[in-house]
């Protein structure tokens, strides 16, 4: 065997190695966890039909959606099943991971969705704060939550696992990530039919979609 031969070999062993490093530095990106994604659901959902939000409370966008989300839930609590999950985007939110943080650590209190309501609602206060933990201790008194366990909670491995097992559910959605997306019983919907002619949050076509896909469920579930 010549000098070429083993040359050629050297070159192919070089290109499997790095494919395998490749992949295996992919997986770590991804935050691979034993961790099951949240499952944050809130109404009666006597249709069976199920509207879910990828949400970042640090996202502009999705503070001005969350009115309007609020209104949809309200009309529609006894019908339909809400649930949030998370989806920091922190390559532009330097404090959306904080923020999923202190929601999830509420919510190992049973206070899930009064801090989700409170970190959006708040939202102009803490998101460009160099520290925004401090606000989220006192939304954590607010709520009258047991601030040492939060506080311990909101640093903990298992809460940094339920985030990324979030993200993890989302990027098997294969949308592109942007916040908020929405998914109509697993069926993703694009802002641009959610939105009126100025662009604003639309609680009416909300609805819209909302009815036709109940309306197509139950026509289903007669046949």
């Amino acid at each position: 065997m010549d000098k070429r031969f083993w040359a050629i070999l050297g070159a192919l062993l070089i290109v499997v190695v790095g494919a395998i490093w490749i992949s295996n530095d992919k997986k770590g990106n991804n935050n691979n966890t034993n961790v099951a994604p949240t499952n944050h659901v809130e109404g009666q959902g006597t249709t069976g039909v199920k509207l879910v939000e990828y949400g970042d409370y640090e996202c502009p966008i999705c503070g001005m959606y969350y009115p309007t989300v609020k209104q949809v839930q309200a009309e529609f609590n006894s019908k339909i099943f809400f649930q949030f999950r998370n989806l920091p985007l922190t390559s532009i939110h330097q404090n959306a991971m904080a923020g999923a943080r202190a929601a999830e650590a509420a919510s190992l209190q049973n206070k899930f969705w009064q801090m989700h309501d409170l970190l959006y609602e708040n939202q102009n206060s803490w998101a460009d704060a160099s520290d925004p933990t401090t606000y989220f201790t006192d939304y954590a008194k607010q709520l009258g939550l047991n601030v040492t366990k939060f506080q311990s909670d909101e640093a903990s491995d298992y809460v940094n696992n339920l985030i990324n097992a979030d993200l993890n559910a989302f990027n098997q959605t294969g949308q592109q990530e942007a916040t908020p997306t929405f998914f109509l019983d697993g069926k993703y919907i694009s802002n641009s039919k959610l939105v009126d002619s100025s662009g604003q949050p639309s609680a009416t076509k909300f609805a819209a979609i909302i009815n036709s896909e109940i309306a197509a469920k139950e026509k289903t579930s007669s046949k």
